[in-house]
């Protein structure tokens, strides 16, 4: 034990006075520990739990009641909900307030509140109208600024964007005066208006219990359990309340982890220790050539083998020890500042700070590891070398050890073999795990490599030939920095040419029944003198612009059907909504006069834009309605070309439809026309009747995986510090070299060239292997990422500025920063 505490001192002492370095391995460590704990928390805070919601559901009351639409067939679980339209048994008509109030006991008050949506003029915002006031609803919403409304009045949220003073003008309704903002305890993204006068818009067909719907705020006299839901069910009540979420009875246990789950957390702990140990090494090695004098002085003294073994393993624990600590911390920082600006930008939930202590200690366990096996290569070193040799400043070179190439080689093979096979699974983790087998078979095979390339080193000039010849003499030390850029730049090529498969698929996926720039406006139910107006206002609004006419579907009933058909779009099952029109709308879809196509659909016939839907002449159709029974129409068609590549639907003539028992109606207008920047379009329309949509097809809008760009940064921070270690134990391995190079007379730009030599051939070699393992595990991530079922073939993009960027950066930085290096040494001690 005293032997530990003095090495612990030893390494306390030298981490201090190399400060640097140890600032540098603490990072190599400490990064991994920092991002995946970051990660832990700020899941775990975004996480809101049934329990950690019910303030922000149920206020202050005991209970919250939602009433379900007519004939809704409700069943309450522990495990679960489930609704459906159309039971039996249900009541048709909804319930009043005495009537709930008496299912839930003598002595119950009732607080009503309505979610919906509130028209402001083109826009829509959420609403919810109830009466903050009520102590009932305390903890709700708290209020930020200004009071709670009164009557008259409405409280919104900051994203809203409205402030105290600001008057909102609802259609067909009173003027509502803002005189409050208020904010959402885990939803600070809401856009949402409160007030008691609010009348907010609900659609039945979405309803669900926590989104849209109507019901009351209880105050009851006793516990509402899961003995009272069945009966409330029944009456078409939704429940929620205290005692049903503390009265689970049974904890949910996690269930066994599949294999797949097994299989990543595996791939992930070794992908960890892996990064770390090659990133970290060859700076634990730079602290150990900067200390062999002293050890070796230790062991003149007569300090063993085991102890210099004990002072170097000591570095990794003091150093791992304090970057997993400051990492950890600083992880959990993270993630609790970042879950409210995550939830913020993405309209997502977050909880109170929530840390999973049991994950945050295994990632924290899991970087003090990696800081000891870091340590654990450069301490058989120091426990080896020759005493008198050190004294003597005669570095010895490493050679390789007997059958590793062999077994580098069988297990490269043994990755490639099961690369192929992970290809053809379902999930990407397996191509990870055939990936790591790649990546430790090119770790065991570096020494070789280096040693092979370095025969090239008799065509270089000068500078580049002593700092091969260098590196090759320094296997050890050399193969673990080349190993600590492959790895990193593996990993930043298989996941960019994965990440743009992914987009490029997903592209290619992206349908629409319109070309692009297409605008559409479409009326909603009304009559044909309001449609009228709309369509002349349209007319006035969009002077010049030719609007091509669509149709609406009803039965004799008068209810509206929509005619859909399914068709697979690059492997994936679409479901389109057809047209119906004439020959201005088929030639807005088709961009251009179409003879052939005009003259189907003049004789009756479907034109249809996806020749995978047609079979036998015909196009299966299938009319749906909400309030209405289904039917099947089988439609005779031709296949007709649209104006864009990623372009499908179908249009119908109007004759077909009407010969199916269907009326048309004119509904809807289309023009070839892009609005500008700023257009009031929508506004204007909106005051002509309030069941008016306005839509504009912009084509795929997402941008080519911009993820990648940080990774790029992070390949490229860790490459270029793993070959400036390396390239740093280089030059303190070569001082006497430099020395005497300088002492003959050679210039300082021909040391520093020396220096630059080293690290560009560090990193080239290490981005050279890297790129093509990654380029391996890219190619085969791309199937389980972009391919959707049976016969869909992978899809498989490069994306060549960043796989350019990831090989050429880091030996070009390197070498730059390399190229800065000190190069006036004094001369070194030489014996006689």
């Amino acid at each position: 034990m005293s032997a530990l505490l003095a090495a612990l001192r030893i390494s306390r002492r030298s981490a201090w006075r190399s400060r640097g370095r140890s600032a540098l391995i603490m990072v190599m460590i400490g990064l991994p520990v920092l991002v995946i704990t970051a990660l832990f928390t700020l899941v775990e805070t975004m996480a809101v739990s049934a329990r950690e919601g019910l303030t922000a559901e149920l206020g202050a009351a005991d209970a919250r009641i939602m009433q379900a639409p007519p004939d809704t067939e409700l069943h309450q679980e522990p495990t679960g909900t489930s609704w459906s339209t159309g039971g039996d048994g249900t009541p048709a008509a909804r319930l009043g307030p005495s009537e709930v109030a008496a299912r839930l006991g003598p002595g119950t008050r009732l607080v009503p509140f309505t979610f919906g949506v509130l028209p402001l003029g083109a826009e829509r915002i959420e609403a919810l109208r109830i009466d903050l006031r009520d102590p009932l609803t305390k903890g709700m919403l708290t209020l930020a600024e200004g009071r709670l409304p009164a009557a008259g009045e409405v409280a919104a949220t900051p994203e809203s964007g409205l402030r105290p003073g600001d008057v909102l003008r609802p259609p067909g309704a009173a003027p509502l005066t803002v005189v409050g903002v208020v904010e959402h305890p885990h939803q600070p993204a809401l856009r949402q208006v409160v007030g008691p006068d609010i009348s907010p818009a609900q659609t039945e067909e979405l309803w669900s219990p926590h989104d849209y719907g109507s019901g009351w705020l209880a105050d009851t006299p006793k516990p509402v359990t899961w003995k009272d839901v069945p009966a409330l069910n029944a009456a078409g009540l939704y429940v929620t309340s205290p005692a049903m979420t503390s009265d689970s009875r049974t904890p949910v246990r996690p269930g066994p982890m599949n294999a797949a789950g097994t299989a990543g957390l595996g791939v992930m702990v070794i992908m960890v220790v892996l990064e770390t140990v090659l990133l970290a090494g060859p700076a634990f090695a730079v602290g150990l050539r900067r200390r062999r004098r002293e050890l070796a002085e230790i062991s003149a003294q007569g300090g063993s083998a085991a102890h210099l073994r004990t002072i170097v393993l000591a570095d990794g624990l003091v150093l791992g020890g304090a970057a997993t600590f400051v990492a950890t911390a600083l992880g959990i920082g993270a993630g609790a500042l970042g879950a409210p600006v995550l939830a913020r930008w993405t309209a997502a939930t977050v909880g109170p700070v929530d840390v999973p202590w049991l994950a945050v200690l295994a990632v924290a366990a899991l970087g003090l590891v990696s800081g000891i096996t870091a340590a654990l290569v450069p301490a058989v070193q120091a426990a080896r070398q020759d005493t008198a040799s050190v004294l003597a400043d005669r570095p010895a070179a490493a050679a390789d050890g007997p059958g590793r190439p062999l077994a580098g080689v069988v297990l490269v093979l043994a990755g490639l073999g099961a690369t192929v096979v992970a290809r053809r699974q379902s999930e990407s983790v397996w191509v990870w795990a055939a990936a790591v087998l790649i990546m430790i078979g090119l770790v065991v095979l570096t020494p070789w490599l280096v040693r092979f390339t370095g025969r090239a080193a008799t065509r270089l000039r000068l500078p580049l030939r002593v700092a091969v010849r260098d590196a090759v003499r320094h296997r050890s030390r050399t193969a673990s920095a080349v190993a600590a850029v492959m790895a990193v730049t593996a990993t930043a090529v298989a996941m960019g040419i994965g990440a743009q498969s992914e987009y490029m698929d997903r592209r290619d996926a992206y349908t629409s029944a319109r070309p692009t720039g297409t605008l559409a406006i479409w009326g909603g139910t009304m009559s044909d003198a309001t449609w009228g107006k709309l369509r002349a206002e349209a007319a006035r609004l969009l002077p010049g612009v030719p609007l091509a006419p669509g149709y609406q579907v009803q039965d004799a009933q008068g209810r509206r059907y929509a005619l859909r058909y399914t068709v697979r779009w690059n492997g994936i099952r679409t479901r389109r909504t057809v047209a119906i029109g004439d020959r201005a709308l088929l030639r807005l879809l088709q961009g251009r006069d179409d003879p052939r196509a005009a003259e189907a659909l003049a004789s009756g016939k479907a034109v249809v834009f996806d020749p995978a839907a047609v079979r036998d002449g015909k196009l299966a159709l299938r009319a749906g309605s909400t309030s209405g029974p289904p039917r099947r129409l089988d439609v005779p068609a031709v296949v007709a070309v649209p104006a864009d590549e990623h372009q499908g639907g179908a249009l119908l003539p109007r004759a077909l439809v009407e010969q199916a028992g269907f009326a048309t109606a004119e509904r809807q207008l289309y023009a070839m026309y892009r609005l500008p920047v700023g257009s009031t379009l929508g506004h204007d329309l909106f005051k002509v009747t309030g069941r008016v949509t306005v839509a504009s097809e912009e084509g795929y809008r997402n941008l080519p995986a911009p993820a990648l760009w940080g990774w790029l940064v992070g390949a490229v921070v860790l490459a270029v510090g793993g070959t400036l270690a390396a390239t740093g134990l280089a030059a303190a391995d070569m001082r006497p070299e430099r020395a005497t190079m300088l002492a003959v007379g050679a210039p300082p730009a021909t040391l520093r060239l020396v220096v630059a030599g080293q690290a560009l051939y560090v990193a080239g070699l290490g981005a050279l292997m890297g790129l093509a393992a990654g380029a391996v595990t890219g190619v085969a991530l791309s199937r389980p990422m972009t391919t959707h079922g049976a016969g869909d073939p992978a899809t498989i993009a490069v994306p060549w500025p960043f796989v350019l960027a990831v090989v050429a950066g880091p030996p070009v930085l390197a070498t730059a920063a390399a190229l800065l290096t000190r190069t006036r040494l004094p001369l070194a001690r030489r014996l006689q």
